[in-house]
């Protein structure tokens, strides 16, 4: 049964993890400057492109669930991101989220319904959802199958891991690749993961949306996400909570993600753009638009067979593969990472352009 087989996926789980660990040391011994060679803008920058755009979809498909409500999310979050004032300047997608679903409980007690004809709200998981009541635990187990299928996984992970640290690393202004280290984000990741499964939680990943919720708003502290942490630890305890937040219409959860996913593309762009790619060299063209293209084509992924297990790449691995090789073998390379970075402050950029020259 299904539940007989999660423990085994937990354990496949729990291997992709540690291979965060094997890509982190190899990181620390080999030196960032030299793992960056193979991860220039020209690369990270159209898979963070690639990564806004491949979400696309799930935006439209929730927000086709119903319209007025998508747009009511989006409009609200435009609004107080350019005219609110305060603290409403820097929440405007909390503020998206629960004016438009205040909007969704009017709406549902006239008695309109989605596209589909269902009911915007559906309340019974809360009414049977008890006040307190512990998360779901049990230990993963192992199985060479289980772990050929899931541990795959970890070379789309980690490659959108470095994307969205590249990506972080334009929007808030700082080279996060060298300090704090790749190596200690993988670190941190991976072990997150690999913890998570072992007691039958599911997979930690970098979510490319939290880009552009810094992008918007211009809060970026970690110590926020520290008390998020704790908040969710505390909610995971209240079941009823849960109830709640899983009756939000997918059509808000939508008209959200149109600003966020495109803001993610965006801020490839920009990435490009900041670090004065010249595509006017066919070997940036060249690798651009084969990470494009492998990155939005292959939506179903790429599927292969080894031992007679099924091993899917999703389409932002092959992208990834594919501009880094491709990188790496095509002559004439522009880029030297640390000579001219963009995410460094602008009041420390070109203090010595002897230096910088050197």
């Amino acid at each position: 049964t299904m539940g007989e087989k999660l423990p085994y996926a937990c354990g496949g789980i729990v291997v992709a993890g540690l291979l965060y660990l094997v890509l982190a040391v190899v990181i620390k011994m080999v030196g960032i400057k030299k793992v960056m060679k193979f991860l220039p803008p020209v690369v990270t920058g159209p898979i963070i492109i690639c990564i806004g755009l491949s979400l696309a979809p799930s935006a439209i498909t929730n927000a086709s669930q119903n319209w007025l409500l998508a747009i009511i999310a989006l409009a609200v979050v435009i609004v107080f991101n350019i005219w609110g004032k305060g603290i409403f300047k820097i929440i405007p997608i909390l503020m998206g989220v629960v004016i438009s679903y205040g909007c969704a409980l009017i709406f549902n007690a006239l008695g309109m319904t989605n596209a589909d004809g269902s009911a915007i709200f559906d309340f019974a998981s809360v009414n049977q959802a008890a006040w307190v009541g512990l998360p779901d635990f049990f230990i993963c187990k192992f199985d060479l199958s289980a772990i050929l299928v899931m541990a795959p996984i970890a070379i789309a992970t980690m490659m959108e891991h470095i994307g969205d640290m590249s990506a972080i690393s334009a929007t808030v202004g700082e080279d996060l690749v060298s300090d704090p280290g790749l190596h200690r984000t993988l670190i941190g990741d991976g072990l997150a993961t690999a913890l998570s499964a072992m007691f039958g939680g599911p997979a930690n990943t970098t979510y490319g949306e939290n880009t552009g919720v810094l992008e918007l708003s211009k809060v970026h502290d970690p110590k926020v996400i520290r008390i998020a942490a704790v908040y969710a630890i505390v909610l995971s305890f209240i079941p009823k909570m849960a109830g709640i937040i899983g009756t939000m219409p997918s059509a808000i959860v939508g008209g959200i993600s149109f600003m966020l996913y495109g803001m993610i593309s965006a801020i490839g762009v920009r990435n490009v753009v900041e670090n004065k790619v010249d595509f006017t060299q066919s070997r940036n063209l060249i690798i651009a638009a084969v990470i494009l293209v492998s990155g939005l084509g292959f939506s179903d992924g790429l599927t292969f067979t080894v031992a007679g297990t099924d091993i899917t790449l999703t389409s932002l691995a092959i992208a990834a593969i594919s501009g880094v090789v491709l990188n790496a073998i095509i002559p004439g390379r522009d880029y030297e990472y640390g000579a001219m970075d963009t995410v460094v402050p602008a009041s420390d950029k070109f203090k010595n352009a002897e230096e910088i020259q050197a």
